[in-house]
C-alpha cells in the first residue's frame, strides 16, 4: 500500500488540510493520506497549542468521513525534538509492507535542504509537492529530480493561525472547519 503522510500540527485541522490531502489521494498514486499530527514539543511553552490528543481528536473528527484520509499519532511516542527521519524510520520498521511518501508545501521544499538527512529522505521516499505562495526560490538540485512530485493541487491560503485569531475575536470560522471540528472547538471552548 502507498501511503502519503501529512505531517503537522493541525491546531486546528482546516477546510485546506482536507481539500489537500483529498486531491492527493484522489490524484496520484497514493493509496492513503495519513495526517500525523505533530506532537506538542515539551521544550516549548506555547499555550495556543492544544494537547496533542485533542489535536489528534480533531484529526479524527475531520476524517472519519473520508475512506483513505486517516489520522496518525505515531510521533508521540518518539523522542522530542524529533526529526522526520526518525519517524520515517521508525514507521516504516513498524509497517515493513507499506511505501511511504511525504507530503509538503512548497515553501517547506524550498528549505529541504536544510532538513537532517534530507539526502536519505529523498533517496527512500517519494515527495508529493503541493503549491504554495511563498517567497524565496526551490533549489535546483530538486528541479526535475525523480522522487519529487509537483501536484497542480488548488492553492488554499488558510492558515490555522488566521482560525484561532479570529475565534479569539469571537469572530464566525465554521465555513473553515469541518462540522464535527466546528462543534468539538464550540464545546471545549478552544482557542478563545
Amino acid at each position: 500500500m502507498k501511503i502519503g503522510l501529512f505531517f503537522g500540527t493541525f491546531n486546528p485541522i482546516h477546510i485546506g488540510h482536507l481539500i489537500i490531502a483529498n486531491h492527493l489521494v484522489e490524484n496520484s498514486k497514493l493509496d492513503e493520506i495519513w495526517l500525523v499530527v505533530t506532537p506538542k514539543s515539551p521544550f516549548k511553552v506555547k499555550q495556543t497549542i492544544l494537547d496533542n490528543y485533542q489535536r489528534l481528536e480533531m484529526v479524527y473528527l475531520a476524517t472519519k468521513s473520508y475512506n483513505n484520509l486517516k489520522p496518525c499519532d505515531i510521533e508521540f511516542n518518539l523522542l522530542q525534538p524529533n526529526y522526520t527521519i526518525n519517524t520515517l524510520t521508525y514507521i516504516k520498521e513498524k509497517h515493513p509492507k507499506h511505501q511511504f511518501s511525504l507530503i509538503m508545501g512548497e515553501d517547506n521544499l524550498k528549505s529541504f535542504h536544510k532538513w537532517k538527512n534530507y539526502e536519505l529522505i529523498l533517496e527512500n521516499h517519494q515527495i508529493y509537492c503541493y503549491p504554495r505562495l511563498s517567497a524565496g526560490k526551490v533549489e535546483t538540485q530538486f528541479d526535475d529530480h525523480p522522487n519529487i512530485h509537483h501536484v497542480k493541487a488548488p492553492i488554499i491560503e488558510l492558515s490555522s493561525t488566521f482560525i484561532r485569531q479570529h475565534i479569539k475575536k469571537g469572530k464566525n470560522v465554521r465555513p473553515m472547519l469541518s462540522d464535527a471540528v466546528w462543534q468539538y472547538i464550540d464545546q471545549m471552548n478552544f482557542y478563545k
